[in-house]
């Protein structure tokens, strides 16, 4: 139907993995990387902890983390190319 795993899979018992399951288990190590250091930048900077009342008083308490972590990373890549 479309849908792709995005699972890790094992090794196989006493065997040596194979080199295309190597291969996919990096590229989603690579995807599950980018949004795992993004979700602890959230937790541990802005002390995103979700505990409302309502749907919508949760989108918008991540809506205004998501805005502010983009502006602090925006500020981050200027002075990084500012200075090289």
């Amino acid at each position: 139907q479309g849908f792709v795993s995005k699972v890790h899979r094992k090794k196989p018992h006493l065997k040596p993995m194979p080199r295309h399951i190597q291969k996919s288990n990096a590229g989603k190590s690579v995807i599950r990387s980018r949004v795992e250091h993004i979700f602890a930048d959230q937790k541990s900077q802005t002390g995103l902890f979700v505990r409302t009342v309502g749907i919508a008083r949760a989108n918008m308490r991540i809506g205004l983390a998501n805005i502010t972590y983009n502006m602090r990373r925006l500020l981050f890549l200027k002075r990084l190319s500012a200075s090289a």
